[in-house]
Order: C-alpha cells, then structure tokens, then sequence
C-alpha cells in the first residue's frame, strides 16, 4: 500500500525561529506557525479560528529560515509530519510537529531584500528574487551537459513553477 505524508502550510511565525547546533555542526531551526481561517456562521456572522503548529527545519533550510524570517514574517512551508512520543515520571507524551523540508517567500520583503530560499544545498540563490528552497541537492542546469536539441533551449528543474 502506498503511503504519502506531506504538508503544506501557509501562515505566519510566531516567534523567531530558535537555531542551535548539534555536536557534528547540524543546524536545527525550531518555529512556530499560526494559521488563520476565517468563515462566515449560518447567521452571517464572521468568525476566526488560529491553529497553532509547532514545526522544526535542518540544515541549510533551517539556517536560511533563520536568516531571512523573523517573528509575524508569512511563509509557505513544505513539510511532513513527525509524531514525537516520551515518557516523563512514567507518565506517556506525545507531540505532533512538522519536519520543514522547503519554503517559499510569499511577501514583498523577499523582493526588497533580494532574499532567496538561500543558496548551498539548491535552493534559489539570493539574486533570484525568492522561491523554493529543498533540504535536497539538485543538479544544476549550468553544470550538466547541455543535449544536442535542434535549437530548442531545454528547461532546468529550478524553471518549472510547479
């Protein structure tokens, strides 16, 4: 049976993410995200609800989260969901969060500050003007070898909107 667990999220930072290091130097971003929704009642009445979710970032995504977010920043987040469980005075806790593996700019400041997803480990580099940025290396376009196509320019994977 196949099994998917992903998560996107659009929201806003609701606290400046927390970046510390493990011994090995592996950056680990902590944030948190409120997520609004917002509805009209039976009786016509507007009403809003936030949904708090706790959400963590490696690496370079985590670094570059840090760098260019900061509390009440929007930001559209890709992730997947890790439960956490432990166990405190023999008593049983879970937590549920989302494990950060890209994000995307979705205000103007990323187009004021030049900012991108970063760049590195193959996100989109800060001259870009912004865009997704994956946990994941990616082959560039500039370094691959360029097929013969009859005069056709072929497309890189970072040129694909979606």
């Amino acid at each position: 049976m196949p099994n998917l667990n992903r998560v996107m999220l659009m929201g806003n930072l609701t606290r400046d993410v927390e970046l510390k290091y493990t011994a090995n130097n592996l950056a680990i971003g902590k944030l948190g995200l409120a997520v609004n929704r917002r509805w009209k009642s039976a009786e016509g009445e507007q009403k809003e609800e936030v949904t708090f979710i706790d959400c963590e970032a490696f690496g370079k995504t985590a670094e570059n989260i840090a760098k260019f977010f900061s509390k009440g920043r929007p930001i559209f987040l890709d992730g997947r969901l890790k439960l956490d469980q432990w166990e405190k005075e023999g008593q049983k806790f879970s937590k549920r969060k989302v494990v950060i593996e890209g994000f995307e700019f979705i205000d103007s400041k990323s187009s004021n500050n030049s900012g991108g997803g970063g760049g590195g480990d193959g996100g989109a580099s800060e001259e870009s003007g912004g865009g997704y940025q994956r946990s994941a290396p990616r082959t560039s376009s500039a370094t691959a070898p360029k097929p013969s196509t009859g005069g056709h320019t072929p497309v890189g994977e970072e040129d694909i909107p979606f």
